[in-house]
């Protein structure tokens, strides 16, 4: 069995701004799931149900919280003067909690109470399960892969806006140290935070320095000072430059040499390795020269294509990194859900295979 590994206050039904009438209707879910609830009520049966919730994976559960507030807010059922009554009260709903490890196999939720009340909430609630577990799991990968040292969540220009306050959560409770949007950051009350883009460096007309001093200048004591170094393909030159010219005020550099091409300082030393992208011996080069030069303070953050694997070869090898920016491979894979009704008004009635599985890690959530 899995550990649990934190026991945090669930948050609350509200956090999540849910479209309740929209899911109340069924309009999220599928089909067969709202033509069931359909059934039921027109057949005047009503049974007594335990659903169970699993996935397959050795993983890191994530978005529980948001599919008990499913639960709370949107079960129910029209009443004879089309009325909506309330569901939640009929329900007995158990649950592990977000940041949870979780097993194969390992039920992580559990329903019972009316069926007709909750049966066209199921769409929603695995998604919901699917996807944040997904973000969960993979942060949890590279956290430990990366031995301690800082993640910064940066998959956010990656996917869908909509995604980021749950995903931001979910990479939140498995590790991450910080993300990239104040969306992401909402649901503990935190903050967005990031570099000196190519963007403004650009603006400046490619001068990294004036780029820099800019940002310094208005951010400098309200967050750390990291600046991409990469923009002329020459980032030992260049973070000597934002170095010395912001001194105390530079937190760090982030290394972000595109994977299709070959940093100047390397140029002479090809044949001898790999060259491309961010390497172990760009990041060794940019921190020899910071220290000669009395900078030994100025921290390494790295990014462009980094996943556990990568990270692991990096710490293993000894790469002097400080932190690592993770962006689109924290969104790729699955880690689906399935739920099975497994017992109908008291007696044991489930697909084959999908008996129940009493999990004694289970809360009751009140």
């Amino acid at each position: 069995m899995s550990a649990t590994t934190g026991r945090r206050a669930r948050l609350p039904a509200q956090t999540f701004q849910l479209p309740v009438q929209k899911m109340r209707e069924g309009y999220y879910s599928d089909a067969y799931f709202t033509l069931t609830r359909e059934v039921l009520l027109a057949a005047e049966y009503r049974p007594r149900v335990v659903l169970q919730v699993f996935q397959r994976e050795e993983s890191v559960l994530g978005g529980i919280d948001e599919a008990i507030a499913v639960l709370r807010l949107c079960s129910g059922a029209p009443g004879p003067d089309g009325e909506w009554v309330d569901g939640w009260p009929e329900l007995e709903v158990r649950a592990l909690h977000d940041g949870d490890e979780i097993d194969p196999w390992e039920t992580v939720l559990t329903i019972e109470g009316d069926y007709a009340l909750f049966a066209h909430l199921e769409t929603i609630y695995l998604g919901a399960l699917g996807r944040r577990t997904l973000i969960s799991r993979n942060v949890r990968d590279v956290v430990a892969a990366a031995g301690g040292k800082p993640i910064l969540y940066f998959p956010a220009r990656f996917d869908h806006w909509q995604v980021q306050t749950g995903d931001g959560w979910a990479a939140h409770v498995a590790g991450a140290i910080g993300v990239s949007t104040d969306a992401q950051a909402s649901w503990w009350g935190g903050k967005g935070m990031g570099t000196v883009p190519h963007g403004l460096i650009a603006a400046y007309g490619g001068d990294t320095v004036k780029a820099a001093e800019a940002f310094a200048d208005r951010f400098a004591g309200e967050v750390n000072v990291t600046v991409l170094v990469d923009f002329e393909n020459d980032s030992v030159r260049t973070a000597l430059e934002v170095a010395d010219r912001l001194g105390p005020a530079l937190w760090g550099i982030r290394l972000d040499t595109s994977a299709t091409m070959v940093d100047r300082s390397l140029w002479h030393e090809l044949g001898r390795f790999h060259p491309i992208g961010v390497v172990p011996e760009l990041v060794w080069k940019v921190r020899r020269a910071l220290d000669e030069a009395g900078h030994r303070r100025v921290r390494i953050v790295v990014s462009g294509g980094f996943d556990s694997e990568r990270i692991a070869r990096f710490e293993r090898d000894g790469v002097p990194v400080d932190a690592y920016g993770v962006g689109s491979s924290l969104l790729r894979g699955s880690n689906d859900f399935t739920a099975d009704v497994v017992r109908v008004d008291g007696a044991p009635c489930a697909k084959v295979g999908r008996d129940e599985r009493p999990n004694p890690r289970l809360e009751l959530v009140t």
